[in-house]
């Protein structure tokens, strides 16, 4: 297992190397001079801008401010945001907390409704329990992140005011109930995935010979579902669930704007829209790692779930 590991960490050196020179580049190719973005746009003298781009090696070919930039990254240096004058590694830091907070909680929504809905629809399979989760899964994986908060928004925060539609709380437990409908917004189109892997998971297993068999010999129907089937159906959901969490990272980027959550994903779209390049850069080439992270995450609890699963 740690053989595997090390050599899964190694393999994503490349890719890690790939995806950092395309943060670069793409955040390159938008407009504005960075020395002027410095400055905050004033006028300013042509020997203080020069200084400004020998200081952060603006006026080095940019295939040269690529291995500047790297070299920091190595060393855990991911840059000065350029508007806030701040360590960009801290304001990922500062920032964090509410994004983990986002994703987990939508991770636990998706859960806690798409293994009873799949494992429903499979044991009701062909009755209209059934269908009706099948017309769910399909309404939610048709509905985007926005449109889903929208609607979240109108009944629960203005129809129903149970809810509070923007912003955040002073503490994690008041964060709680400002998280809910972003996290259900971003939950929604994972439940319906979810639970469609879920339902074809367990249909399959309910199949194999060893779970007739346990039905032949009188087992409680209870007991072969929670016990014996959904363990071994829960592979192809893990994987699933472990590929969403990493997209979900992604998906926040849009939540937390509309929903004004002060996150990673307000960061970048600020970031963009200043033309600030060091936050858009770490904050994106963070979130990569963090997805790839979880994806080695996933293969390793394959081993926990399924004994009969081993890396060499």
């Amino acid at each position: 297992m740690l053989n595997y590991v090390i050599r899964r960490l190694l393999f994503l050196l490349p890719v890690l190397f790939f995806v950092s020179v395309l943060i670069f580049g793409l955040s390159h190719l938008a407009p504005g001079d960075p020395a002027l973005i410095m400055v905050g746009g004033k006028q300013t003298s042509p020997e203080v801008l020069e200084n400004i781009r020998e200081k952060y090696h603006l006026n080095e070919p940019i295939w040269k401010q690529y291995i500047y930039w790297l070299g920091d990254a190595l060393h855990g240096n991911l840059g000065e945001s350029f508007k806030q004058k701040q360590p960009v590694w801290d304001m990922i830091v500062e920032r964090l907390p509410l994004t983990l907070q986002l994703v987990i909680m939508s991770t636990c929504i998706t859960l806690l409704f798409a293994v009873p809905f799949g494992i429903a629809a499979a044991v009701k399979k062909n009755t209209w329990v059934d269908y009706v989760m099948s017309l769910f899964a399909l309404a939610g994986v048709s509905s985007p992140i926005f449109f889903t908060g929208v609607l979240a928004v109108l009944l629960f925060s203005y129809k129903l005011d149970l809810l509070p539609a923007f912003g955040t709380g002073d503490n994690f437990i008041e964060n709680l109930k400002y998280m809910f409908l972003p996290s259900l917004a971003l939950g929604i189109n994972m439940i319906a995935l979810s639970s469609r892997i879920t339902r074809s998971g367990m249909i399959e297993v309910l199949q194999t010979n060893y779970i007739q068999t346990a039905i032949a010999k009188g087992i409680p129907k209870r007991t072969i579902i929670f016990k014996h089937a959904l363990r071994n159906a829960l592979i192809p959901l893990l994987t699933v669930t472990g590929l969403q969490v990493g997209f979900l990272m992604v998906g926040t980027v849009l939540v937390e704007y509309t929903f004004g959550i002060g996150g990673l994903g307000s960061l970048i779209v600020h970031g963009v829209q200043s033309s600030d390049y060091p936050v858009v850069q770490g904050t994106t080439l963070f979130m990569v790692v963090v997805f790839l992270l979880i994806n080695l995450l996933v293969d390793v609890l394959y081993a926990v779930i399924d004994p009969r699963i081993r890396y060499s």
